[in-house]
């Protein structure tokens, strides 16, 4: 299966990557600077100790119901794994959504079928689209499994997000929201310390390193950055919402994250943006040909975007 992703390419890292979700005020200098200071000499905890005890702090849960990955897209294939092992046959995925929930399914063979207990997949606010997933307001059929991914939950910027079904595992990545992609480091959530410790039984040997310890551990005294960065966020997205409107794209309404999704009135133009510096992200893998999500940027990369869009069309 082909998987296509923002960020930097064969050509390198574009000037104006509007391609990912990263948290355009970023990165964090707080955290920056503990991953910066991280101790690489030695292995970590192997059992990932007190980063797990602070977490779970932070949540407000038992600190057995902790379980660390490598990165989302690690823990994907891992619960994929684990919903197998427990009896499933069947996944239902978002309509559109990240690629790596139907590659996972594809590769332990599950399938879509209607009426089946199954591997759920929910993402709230969700991707490409930004809006809320609807999906978590619906009962399951016994023996299903709902993992809900909180990857945009810290950058949601308009709205109260509902409350997450108490029988949902969660998977939380805050690189997007401290605008450090480049550190792979995510942790789930578990129902329950059961499910919590056959999942982590799937794992390999220090899934994080001293970078992914250090991020997750100040993630957790990261939250008045990111909640003034949110403001930020707000202004340059009304003003990057007006400015796509005004060269002709079609934004699709109903966003509440840091990012939208817009149809494109010609095709075949992302070559040529890339030329000039200009990344997005193109959604046909999502399942929506002829529209892009676009990360909100600052004001200078808006003109930026201004420019090369009058010279290629």
């Amino acid at each position: 299966m082909n998987m296509v992703h923002g960020g930097p390419d064969a050509l390198g890292i574009p000037v104006h990557d509007f391609s990912t979700n990263a948290n355009a005020c970023g990165p964090c200098p707080d955290v920056l600077a503990a991953v910066l200071h991280a101790d690489r000499s030695r292995y970590p905890d192997p059992a990932y100790t007190a980063l797990r005890a602070r977490l779970a702090a932070f949540h407000g849960v038992a600190v057995g119901r902790i379980v660390v990955a490598a990165s989302a897209s690690e823990f994907i294939h891992r619960i994929t794994a684990f919903a197998v092992r427990s009896g499933l046959r069947h996944a239902t995925l978002p309509a559109h959504g990240y690629g790596d929930y139907a590659r996972a399914a594809a590769v332990w063979g599950l399938t879509e079928a209607a009426g089946q207990p199954a591997l759920h997949w929910a993402c709230d606010p969700a991707s490409p689209l930004g809006t809320a997933d609807a999906s978590l307001a619906e009962p399951l059929l016994p023996g299903s499994l709902r993992v809900i991914d909180c990857a945009y939950a810290p950058l949601r910027l308009e709205g109260e997000a509902a409350p997450l079904p108490p029988d949902a595992w969660q998977l939380w990545t805050p690189n997007k929201a401290l605008g450090l992609t480049g550190v792979r480091a995510a942790y789930a959530i578990a129902p329950d310390a059961a499910q919590a410790e056959a999942v982590q039984a799937l794992a390999p040997s220090w899934p994080l390193g001293a970078d992914g310890v250090a991020m997750l551990g100040a993630w957790v005294d990261a939250q008045a950055w990111l909640a003034g960065s949110l403001a930020t966020l707000r202004d340059w997205k009304a003003q990057q919402i007006a400015l796509c409107t005004s060269l002709g794209w079609s934004v699709v309404p109903g966003s509440l994250a840091n990012y939208f999704t817009a149809r494109l009135p010609v095709a075949n133009v992302f070559d040529s943006l890339r030329a000039h510096g200009i990344k997005l992200r193109d959604c046909a893998s999502f399942g929506l040909p002829g529209h892009v999500r676009v990360g909100v940027l600052p004001p200078a990369s808006q003109q930026a975007l201004r420019a090369a869009w009058g010279r290629v069309v």
